[in-house]
């Protein structure tokens, strides 16, 4: 009629089992998602400092006669007002993929901007590969912070 009680104790133990390997897959599949996420953060990351280098360079190009070639505001870079008619370099001030915010942080001499970092101190997964914005400090950076893009100088 119905299951003898070794059966069923075999059963609840099949059971046991089975839970508990689904839930170290999920877990698994919980790493592996969060790094392929850091992963994506980390190209976005890259693409924009290295853009943010680039109008760095824009606006040290552009410069007129007897005005600073550095912007001491990152806004200086989507709004360049040492024209008459003002000069972009940079669309906007974007956010930092690791942060979530548009605050980053950024290396000076003075007041003048030499090169943008993240704000973020989470390691890094790459090592190699880097933009020439980046130089050859970032392959060992301990963190995010340490990856600073500054305008490549021909």
């Amino acid at each position: 009629m119905g299951l003898r009680a070794g059966q069923r104790g075999y059963t609840y133990l099949l059971v046991l089992f089975l839970v508990a390997g689904m839930g170290l897959f999920v877990a698994r599949t919980g790493v592996v998602w969060q790094q392929v996420t850091q992963r994506e953060r980390e190209a976005e990351l890259i693409a924009i400092g290295a853009e943010m280098a680039r109008a760095l360079a824009s606006y040290a190009r552009e410069t007129p006669v007897g005005t600073p070639s550095r912007p001491t505001e990152l806004a200086q870079l989507v709004e360049d007002k040492r024209w008459p008619t003002p000069r972009r370099h940079l669309r906007k001030v974007y956010r930092d993929p690791m942060t979530g915010t548009t605050e980053w942080g950024v290396e000076r001499d003075g007041n003048a901007i030499l090169g943008v970092h993240s704000l973020s101190t989470q390691a890094p997964i790459r090592r190699d590969g880097f933009p020439p914005e980046l130089g050859d400090v970032a392959a060992s950076a301990a963190g995010y912070a340490e990856w600073v893009f500054r305008p490549v100088v021909d």
